[in-house]
């Protein structure tokens, strides 16, 4: 079987970017069962409501969903159990330290292939206030109103 060259996207997590400051982020390799990969191919992911903990010197993901292989019959795992995360040790050490700063999480941003392995951009994020929130999408607004200016005045 011929291996897939660059990085195909299978799950993006929106939402974090409208409640946080993402202000690191890290590649990190993910430990799955053959049937999980079959069913992430298909693109059947979701990261929405997952969140990334550090115990005893391992890194998990949380409540992540992956669809059961509808072929997979027995060997299907169930879809939100924990799924280990695969990182340097140094680089564990490192988001330990942060996540354990107040105010600072761990959630994962996307999901994606690279070159045939599933791979997961995790973020060392700070949570975003209120007016933090509104000031994001008055700029987003803003931008877009902006582009369409410019945009009818080549017409």
């Amino acid at each position: 079987m011929a291996k897939e060259k660059g990085t195909r996207l299978i799950a993006n997590n929106k939402k974090a970017y409208h409640d946080y400051f993402v202000e690191e982020t890290y590649e990190a390799g993910i430990s799955l069962a053959g049937t999980e990969v079959k069913s992430l191919r298909l693109g059947q992911c979701s990261i929405k409501e997952s969140f990334i903990g550090v115990e005893n010197g391992e890194v998990f993901i949380y409540r992540m969903h992956i669809n059961p292989y509808e072929k997979g019959n027995i060997f299907n795992k169930d879809p939100l159990r924990t799924r280990k995360l695969l990182l340097h040790k140094y680089e564990i050490n490192k988001l330990m330290g942060k996540a354990k700063e107040k105010g600072y999480t761990l959630v994962p941003l996307k999901v994606y292939f690279k070159n045939s392995l599933v791979k997961v951009e995790v973020g060392l994020c700070k949570g975003k206030k209120l007016y933090d929130k509104r000031e994001a999408i008055a700029k987003h607004d803003q931008q877009r109103e902006i582009a369409r200016e410019f945009k009818n005045s080549f017409k």
